[in-house]
């Protein structure tokens, strides 16, 4: 009997993790307020990371991962938002000197927003990226954030429906209410300036799930006619019991 016993406590100990483990593909929300999420397109070579973001007078350590979005950060009441790095201050060697790597402000408007971080071809002074402020209101579980950095016009094949991004601008794939995942086939093209038609930069079929949402960013490459695509998971926060 005591070994019969035994045998099912362990069986339980083994299911309990099982069950307790979260969706893998979605977050909990973090604390309430303004936030916003950083995202980089690439990380110039010998850049440290994680960075530290400035929110008016707090400090946060931030990891950028290459495929995924940041953790959130609060928005500060000025909605301006740094990428700083410490250096020794020879005139004041008691007080921290940061520089400015890169800067964001959040509109009051926007309640999350998402940074896009591009790292300039020059330093302009200390500053190493450029910082898009995407305002993620309709952003949904299923969706699609297509933004084009490039100088050339962008064009998306979702299935049946297609999703046009002129230069320096952003278009949203709207999905539908998915109960489950989905399979699409995917397109992506870009017009040429000299050929003057467009030309397919990569096409497959892609996984549209509830729980996902996703960010592609295209950028000039080093030739006419390169386009690059970088991709950016950002999962749908949940609440937190």
């Amino acid at each position: 009997m005591r070994k019969a016993l035994y045998s099912l406590v362990c069986l339980f100990a083994a299911i309990l993790p099982l069950v307790a483990q979260p969706d893998s593909t979605a977050e909990k929300r973090p604390p309430a307020g303004r936030l916003a999420w950083f995202a980089c397109t690439s990380m110039p070579q010998g850049f440290a990371n994680p960075v530290k973001v400035m929110s008016g007078k707090d400090l946060t350590e931030l990891e950028l991962p290459e495929f995924m979005t940041s953790a959130a950060v609060k928005i500060p009441a000025d909605g301006v938002l740094r990428i700083v790095r410490e250096v020794p201050d020879p005139d004041h060697p008691e007080k921290p000197k940061y520089l400015v790597l890169a800067e964001a402000t959040v509109p009051e408007s926007v309640k999350e927003a998402l940074i896009i971080l591009g790292p300039l071809p020059k330093p302009k002074g200390d500053l190493v990226f450029n910082a898009n402020v995407q305002d993620l209101a309709k952003f949904k579980g299923g969706d699609r954030l297509f933004i084009n950095l490039s100088t050339t016009n962008i064009r998306v094949r979702m299935g049946d429906t297609k999703v046009l991004v002129p230069p320096r601008q952003a278009s949203l794939y709207e999905s539908p209410k998915l109960a489950a995942p989905v399979n699409k086939p995917i397109m992506y093209e870009f017009y040429h300036p000299e050929k003057k038609q467009w030309k397919i930069i990569t096409a497959s079929t892609v996984v549209i799930r509830p729980t996902r949402r996703e960010i592609c960013i295209f950028n000039d490459g080093t030739r006419l006619g390169n386009i690059k695509k970088h991709s950016i998971l950002f999962p749908v926060q949940i609440e937190a019991p």
